[in-house]
């Protein structure tokens, strides 16, 4: 059969995908890009807050229309949206045909080939290095799940309920399979998890995510390499976690920790704890323990009980801890979530205006970062012509995680004028600054080496992964 696949929401997401395509591929399917083409879709999909439903939601009812306009004869939905409504969705959408839900991964062939999900006991699931995979995420970046699940009780969060608890991959099984992939051709593997900070607790691994970081930056590639994780736990990232970014270069310097919030008493109601003060403290740790580190952070405005003073004090620590990247989420009354039984409920009105707010104070503060780095060189991984015009080329640095922060721009080619190839470090001099992206030149020849392997099965193009909060 041909199959297609959209996958939404997180990388977590994509990298679900990217296994279930593994299966089909490995048992003889043919993965399409081309949803006319489709005998199976494929949505994987993503119910964290009210746009991701949505979202999700308009996906699966577009995917419908080729089962009358083009080759479909099966829609297949997976992901949290099954996990939430798994009651619900065959009943109000008829056109789905099957269901496949987080922990049922390793049944999408079946589903695919009969159409039917014969349910039976479902056990907690986690890929491994044997898993089989197909990368989706470009030439020469991919995503390492190290991690699945979450025993942290914010009360805003519903994903321990479709996710589980927290389950820590092997660590030799992380190890082989990053091996692997940097023997294939990938120049950046980003850890991700939903914690990764309490990677390898439930492994009684002391420090593990420092442990395994430095294990990943140990291993030989014929190619110079970055090594990043995502989503930190302010209360875990102890200084040997600083420390061991700091030691290794291979290890990026950026820290994506989502605080959600300034105000005690708001981080109460969140069941997050902590306050501004101890995050400036930690920030500030944090750089001066890792020079040029770039930090991102994320925030809820609108949690009920917060009141014009909270907000207020929000504003104030954005100023003050001059975070290099931040994005913004208009809190999503959940109807599991705990916090759906608070009281002191803020208006939609103002929710939308403080982000706006928010938003407007952490512009300022991006652009000004931006503009101090008019002038610095730093290295750069080339990642194509931009998708924005043909005359600019697209990079990254190593502050700046692929598909959530801004981009490089590159205008002009250096000494040689020819044009990098996607893949390579090159040597990068920022010359302008925006609110969000850098511009520049490239100021070595690079190194002439054979591209990474393209990828056979992207996703289909009509759709990609992406995050759904407003990122700045």
């Amino acid at each position: 059969m041909k199959v297609g696949f959209v996958s939404l929401g997180c990388p977590k997401n994509l990298v679900d995908t990217e296994v279930m395509m593994g299966h089909l591929a490995s048992r003889g399917h043919e993965l399409t890009t081309q949803p006319e083409d489709a005998e199976v879709i494929v949505v994987n999909t993503c119910s964290f807050i009210d746009p991701a439903k949505e979202e999700s939601v308009n996906t699966i009812l577009e995917m419908a229309k080729y089962k009358e306009t083009g080759r479909a004869k099966k829609l297949i939905v997976a992901g949290c949206l099954v996990e939430r409504f798994r009651g619900d969705l065959r009943v109000q959408m008829p056109e789905i045909d099957a269901v496949v839900g987080t922990n049922e991964i390793e049944k999408i062939v079946d589903v695919c080939e009969t159409g039917l999900n014969h349910g039976g006991p479902v056990t907690p699931y986690l890929y491994h290095d044997l898993s089989p995979r197909v990368l989706s995420t470009g030439r020469h970046s991919a995503y390492i799940k190290i991690a699945e699940g979450c025993d942290h009780p914010c009360s805003f969060c519903v994903i321990p309920q479709y996710r589980g608890a927290f389950r820590s991959r092997r660590f030799e099984s992380v190890v082989h399979e990053a091996t692997e992939l940097f023997a294939r051709g990938i120049r950046e593997i980003n850890l991700i998890g939903q914690d990764t900070t309490s990677y390898g607790e439930d492994l009684q691994l002391k420090n593990g995510l420092a442990a395994l970081l430095a294990r990943l930056a140990q291993i030989e590639t014929a190619h110079q390499k970055w090594v990043r994780f995502l989503y930190c736990y302010p209360n875990r990232v102890t200084q040997q976690l600083l420390d061991t970014i700091a030691e290794h270069a291979d290890i990026a310097k950026y820290i994506d920790m989502p605080l959600q919030h300034a105000s005690a008493n708001v981080l109460k109601r969140m069941k997050r704890g902590a306050h501004g003060d101890y995050f400036l403290k930690l920030i500030e740790r944090i750089r001066a323990t890792i020079p040029g580190v770039g930090i991102r952070s994320s925030f809820i405005v609108g949690f009920p009980g917060e009141t014009a003073a909270d907000f207020d004090e929000l504003c104030g620590f954005l100023k003050a801890a001059k975070l290099d990247r931040v994005g913004v989420f208009k809190y999503s009354d959940e109807d599991t979530s705990k916090s759906f039984e608070l009281d002191q409920k803020v208006d939609g009105r103002t929710i939308h205006n403080r982000r706006q707010r928010l938003m407007a104070v952490q512009r300022k503060i991006s652009a000004a970062t931006n503009r101090r780095l008019v002038g610095q060189e730093f290295t750069l991984l080339v990642e194509g012509p931009s998708a924005e015009t043909d005359l600019l080329w697209e990079g990254r640095l190593q502050t700046q995680a692929p598909e959530i922060d801004g981009v490089c721009y590159i205008n002009d080619f250096g000494p040689s004028g020819e044009a990098p190839m996607p893949g390579q470090f090159r040597r990068f001099r920022v010359t302008e600054a925006t609110d969000y992206d850098l511009v520049g030149e490239l100021l070595d020849v690079g190194v002439k080496t054979a591209p990474p392997p393209a990828n056979p099965f992207p996703i289909l193009n009509l759709s990609t992964s992406r995050p759904t909060a407003q990122h700045i």
